[in-house]
Order: C-alpha cells, then structure tokens, then sequence
C-alpha cells in the first residue's frame, strides 16, 4: 500500500514539473512580466507573468516566461483595460486620446446611433480600441421628427411633439436597432423634453420586452430620478442612470439611498459617474433651455472653452448661435467624492469632443480616480477601482452582449485587454485648456493582445480594436 503510494507520489510530481518545463518552454506571443496583477473577478492580487496568444491570455504563472515580445512591468500594476460605458466623441483621432488613459473598450450607449448597422461599418476598417453602440431614442427621434442637427436636437427633436404614429415609428426603429446588435438602448429626458410620458414608456418597454438595459441621461435631481425608477418599475426594464454626480450634484447622496433602496426591492438599476465638478455638453442643446431665463449670475456657471470665459447673457446668446461645446461648472469635490467612492457607481467618462475642443474627462478620468482617491485620499482601495473600472461595467452589460463576459477580467481565456501603470506616479493631467494631454503613470495599454500603447507613448500603424456588438437577433 505505501509503495503504491509512494510511485503515486513520484508520477505526480514529475507530472507537475512537466507542465512547468511545458510552461517555460513555450513561447508567447506577448508576456507581461513580473507585474503586481490585479483581477477583481478572483480577488488575485500577486506579482505573476502572464502570457498572450492570438489576442487572448493563454496563462497566468509565477514562473518566468518567454515570448516573442516581452513587457517588464516589474514594480508596475498590471489590471484589465478599462471599459467606459458612456463615451462620446466615437472616432479615430478620440480613440488615440481614450488609449492614453487605459481605456480599452470604448462605448457609447447614451445618445447611440439610429442606424445601427451603418454606425459599425464605418468603423470596421480597424480602430485602435474596441468600440460599441446603444440604439438611441435621440438620435431616432431626431430621425423621425427631421431634426436639423448633428449630434443632439436643436429643433423639433427636442421640442416637437409626437404623433402616435411617430412614436410607433420610433419604437419600430428602436426595435430594428437592437436587431442589429446595439449593445443596449440610449435615452436622455433632458434633450428630449417634448416627448410625453407615454412615448418615453414606449422605450422602456422596447427595454424590458428585448431584455436589455436602458442608459439614461435622467432629468435633475430627485424628482428626475422618481420620475426614472418609476418608468423602469412600471415597465420591469433594466436602468442605468449615467452620471450621477451630474444629475444629482447637492442630491447625490440622497439619489444613491434611492438607488441602493430600488435594489433591494428586486429592481435592476445601476449608475455611474466621473471624477470632475463641471459637465459639458453642445451649447444649442434643450439641456441648457434653463440658463435662457435664468438669473445672470447663473450664466457665470457657463464657461467657453475655447477662450476660458464666463458667459454673461450677451455671450451666451452669441454663442448659442454659433453652436459648440459648453463647460458646466455646477457641482462639488464633495459631491463628486461621495459618487466616486460609493460602492454603487461604475467609472465613466462621459468623455466629449467635438471639433477639437473637449472636457479633460476624455484623456484624464481613470487616472484621476487612481491618483487623486485611491493614493491620495486613500478613500478607495486600488482593487475596489479597478473593479469600479472593468468588471462592474462588463457585468452590467454580459447578459446582453456576450463578447463582454471574457473583458474585464485577467484570467486564462479572457480577451488580452491589459493596461499597465505605476500606481506611485498614475495621475490626469489634462485641463480645460489643454484637454489632450494625457496622463502620467500609463506605461503600457494592449488590446486584444497587441500593445496601443507602449512605455508612455501611442504605438503608430496598429489597429487591433474589435467591435463590441450584441448577436443579431
């Protein structure tokens, strides 16, 4: 018995050292070496190599590696690339800014696209990044009311009621988006203030009958919130509520309580939010409706970014004219704080450019967080970031779009997203001023297995970014 026992003992450990001469042997086509790997999935936090093949990580070891091309990020963290939920500014020359933040899989699933099909094929000639798209009830309303504008409502879009049989095109639209593998529907009250209650219950519904989760840009503050949780509660979709800390600024502790109580009463209800105190959005929008007959000093609130002026009432009816993007400075550190570092909220850009003018969120959002609230403030830990970064938004969107249940992770199987950082120097350094530049710290970013980013400084002539699109159905 202990002979059998004891040959039992030698096969198995000659086994096991088999398999790490195999391990050792083989080569990779990239290995990122001797980094402290952070997964929020498994909770590993340990200093490990890990191995990638064809654009997906073949290994995870303690033991030395060897690849055709190797990454030292000794004394460097190694996390999945970032995946941002809400961001706009959907092009090439955006994409190479996102980059330089960590960010891997870029989405926009507020506004979204109407044509769905067509939004993906202008961009299957290869991106940097990996990218996505909700169908949106702007954009389809903009379709349908003959809306003049480009990228949000200026005319009838947003101030132009709806026949019943305008909202019944919408909704076929809505409809015809998600069969083409949109990865969730878009929705914003605040652009789109002429649509009635019941139009905005038909979206919902659209939601809640094709089970996948409507993002919305609610209107302001508690009430804007009730009004939101009640159109999901009444329909049983699944809600998302973008930027909380914008809608709710001096609410926004009170909005996360009404949040954490619409979870414990079964409902699916998720938020997000950035780490800056002002917002920004295109001038001419309905958003800014308020601000026309609003006292002066409240316009002072209103920045042009191009000039760093504060609007007075003659410079906000000029530029309201010409059209472009606006800063918002409404919110509080403290505010903001109580967003980012409630165990509720995902991280998300809500990253904007337009015409080469846009707010420092695009390039400086997960760094500010890593920097300023996980060093810094120490108010969250790194692992509970990361998590706020990449798995929390994957989940949110997993049952939907299956591509997502293998980003967000580092695991044996999973897409080879990874950005690489120094969690002692990680900060943002862009400014309303100056909002390309990007941050400090970012020393490697991969997608899908080739590097986008490479000791600091964007890999030219490379494209490995897929698109993320849920099956057509």
């Amino acid at each position: 018995m202990m002979a059998g026992w004891r040959v039992y003992v030698v096969l198995l450990a000659a086994t096991v050292a088999a398999t790490i001469a195999l391990t050792n042997a083989q080569s990779y086509d990239l290995v990122i070496a001797n980094g402290r790997v952070l997964d929020p999935e498994s909770g590993l936090d340990a200093v490990r190599s890990i191995g990638i093949t064809g654009g997906t990580i073949a290994v995870i070891s303690s033991d030395r590696l060897t690849g055709r091309r190797v990454i030292d990020a000794a004394g460097l963290t190694v996390a999945p690339g970032f995946i941002d939920l809400h961001a706009h500014g959907q092009e090439a020359a955006v994409y190479r800014l996102r980059a330089t933040d960590g960010v891997t899989t870029a989405l926009e699933l507020e506004v979204g696209a109407a044509d769905i099909d067509g939004w993906y094929r202008a961009r299957q000639a290869g991106q940097l990044i990996n990218y996505g798209v909700s169908v949106g009830h702007i954009p389809v309303r903009m379709a349908v009311l003959r809306d003049p504008g480009t990228f949000l409502p200026t005319g009838s879009g947003a101030h132009g009621p709806a026949t019943t049989a305008d909202v019944a095109e919408m909704v076929r639209r809505l409809e015809a988006g998600l069969d083409q593998g949109a990865v969730s529907l878009g929705a914003g009250f605040v652009y789109t203030p002429a649509a009635t209650r019941e139009e905005l219950l038909a979206a919902f519904r659209v939601a809640a009958r094709r089970r996948v989760s409507l993002h919305a840009h609610i209107r302001r503050g508690v009430a804007g919130l009730d009004e939101a949780l009640a159109l999901a509660s009444e329909t049983k979709a699944s809600l998302h509520v973008v930027h909380i800390n914008s809608t709710g600024v001096a609410a926004t502790r009170e909005m996360l309580a009404s949040i954490a109580a619409a979870r414990s009463r079964g409902m699916d209800v998720t938020t997000e939010a950035y780490p800056y105190t002002a917002g920004m959005t295109e001038i001419q929008s309905a958003n800014l409706d308020e601000y026309e007959k609003g006292p002066d000093e409240r316009l002072s609130l209103l920045e042009w970014p191009r000039t760093g002026e504060r609007l007075t009432r003659a410079t906000f009816q000029q530029y309201r004219k010409v059209g472009g993007p606006v800063v918002i400075h409404t919110n509080t550190d403290e505010m903001v704080a109580a967003a980012i570092t409630s165990p509720l909220t995902m991280i998300a850009s809500d990253a904007y450019w337009e015409n080469g003018v846009g707010h420092p969120r695009t390039t400086g959002a997960y760094s500010k967080v890593l920097g300023r609230y996980v060093r810094e403030a120490a108010s969250l830990s790194l692992m509970q970031a990361i998590e706020k970064m990449t798995l929390m938004p994957a989940r949110r969107l997993e049952g939907q779009v299956p591509a997502l249940r293998t980003k967000g992770r580092l695991r044996v199987g999973a897409d080879a997203d990874v950005v690489v950082f120094d969690a002692a120097t990680i900060i943002d350094r862009s400014t309303y001023r100056e909002p390309t530049l990007p941050p400090a710290g970012i020393r490697s970013v991969v997608v899908n297995g080739v590097p986008v980013v490479d000791n600091g400084q964007l890999v030219a002539g490379v494209s490995p970014g897929r698109a993320v699109r849920a099956p057509a159905r």
